[in-house]
């Protein structure tokens, strides 16, 4: 396997067939179910990808649901939406730190933003109708966004789901966010949460001390992630032996990219000279002018660079291992794949990747640098580390410690509240 091999190649779709529902399930077993998915995606592309996964389940298990999903990521399109499931575009917002957002493209002021997407989050819940609707992390939006929407919503009849990855801060942080206010809001408008996480491996309500009424309506799903194809998957991969004469390809992604120039660069180095070959992803996100100095020194090295890649999580299959940063979305692709990662995690604005990363080393499941720590040379070394473990021991082991159906989990939740909602629609 060589890089030019993968970036000339485009890794195959899933073969398993769906497990499918009768048509008509759903709202009160009347009408096909129709829900609505909302992630606020002001920085990478892990919520989106998330949602993606989920609404993929909702209409395997259903065929005749319709599902919306609301982002901003400018680039979801290209994500892989399956059939049955539309996108509703949202005017693009940028994270520049805890709590504070700013419009990506438009001139307005923040709060007119907000006013904006409220708007059209509320439009959509009134024309659209939807059974349920599926909030990824931010439980009022950003600003407050969706709290208009979920009364509305409420008023129909439609149900409500917060979804929450499997860390979301030190506890310390977490308190400071939710306070008493929003909790009682919380549980005003959702009636079910769900944890895209293992109990197990991190118990994520304890450990951020939110209330125990929360935590009673809550389901740990396992982790999220799209389905393995056939042809990506590790079973299917020649083994060394049969590769006499190809170096390893080592693969660099840090998501969206907004923040992941230090990552790279340091990738780059490592890699000069290196008895791998390197493909660096330099993400939607990064900034031109990053990605045209990363190119630069690339050219140097003899890496090859990439500025976005739609299916990228189906090349974490035919890799021989990631250099990534900690998003939920990335550690989990990577590994139910098997494939061996050094994980190189943000602790700006937030510390959940560290902490996850800290989590995923204790399992013995990847490498991690500490961005504090990160130079070429100490990269250099983990890459060697991570391409002597053996795929197939980690493949089993991140199945054992994590479990991967997530998505479906979540998919039979999401349809059972649906089978609660008394929305009525128009005949």
């Amino acid at each position: 396997m060589t890089v030019s091999s993968i970036a000339g190649e485009r890794p195959g779709e899933a073969t398993s067939g769906p497990t499918t529902r009768p048509k008509g399930g759903g709202s009160g077993g009347l009408e096909a179910p129709r829900f609505l998915l909302y992630s606020h995606d002001a920085l990478g592309l892990g919520h989106v990808r998330r949602n993606l996964a989920i609404a993929g389940a909702l209409v395997e298990r259903c065929p005749d649901a319709s599902v919306i999903l609301a982002t901003s990521v400018e680039h979801a399109d290209s994500l892989g939406v399956p059939d049955g499931v539309d996108l509703m575009r949202l005017p693009a917002m940028r994270k520049v730190g805890n709590g504070r957002y700013t419009p990506r493209r438009l001139t307005i002021p923040a709060p007119e933003l907000t006013e904006l997407r409220a708007g059209l989050l509320r439009a959509a819940v009134e024309s659209f109708r939807p059974s349920v609707l599926l909030v990824d992390k931010q439980p009022l939006g950003v600003g407050g966004e969706l709290c208009v929407a979920l009364t509305r919503l409420h008023e129909l009849g439609g149900r409500a789901v917060l979804g929450l990855r499997d860390v979301l801060d030190e506890p310390a942080a977490v308190r400071a966010e939710w306070t008493s206010q929003l909790t009682r809001l919380v549980l005003e408008h959702y009636g079910r949460v769900l944890v895209y996480g293992s109990r197990r491996v991190f118990d994520t309500l304890r450990f951020s001390a939110l209330p125990a009424e929360l935590e009673r309506r809550s389901s740990y799903c396992g982790y999220v992630t799209v389905p393995v194809a056939a042809r990506d998957a590790s079973a299917r991969r020649p083994r060394r032996s049969e590769r006499t004469g190809l170096r390893p390809v080592v693969l660099a992604t840090t998501g969206g990219g907004e923040d992941g120039r230090t990552v790279l660069s340091a990738f780059v180095d490592a890699s000069a000279g290196a008895p791998w070959e390197a493909l660096a992803i330099a993400g939607p996100q990064l900034s031109e002018s990053e990605a045209d100095e990363l190119r630069g020194r690339a050219d140097a090295a003899g890496v090859a660079v990439r500025r976005f890649v739609p299916d990228l999580e189906r090349w974490f299959g035919v890799v021989d291992a990631v250099v990534c940063m900690g998003g939920y979305n990335t550690l989990a692709e990577v590994l139910v794949r098997g494939t061996p990662a050094v994980c190189v995690p943000r602790i700006v604005p937030r510390r959940e990747q560290l902490i996850r990363a800290s989590a995923f080393r204790g399992l013995g499941l990847l490498q991690v640098v500490e961005p504090d720590l990160l130079d070429a040379e100490t990269l250099r070394r983990e890459i060697e580390v991570a391409l002597a473990r053996s795929r197939r021991e980690l493949a089993s082991a991140a199945r054992r410690a994590l479990g991967f159906d997530g998505a479906a989990t979540a998919a039979e939740c999401l349809l059972a509240e649906a089978a609660k909602s008394t929305v009525v629609r128009a005949a």
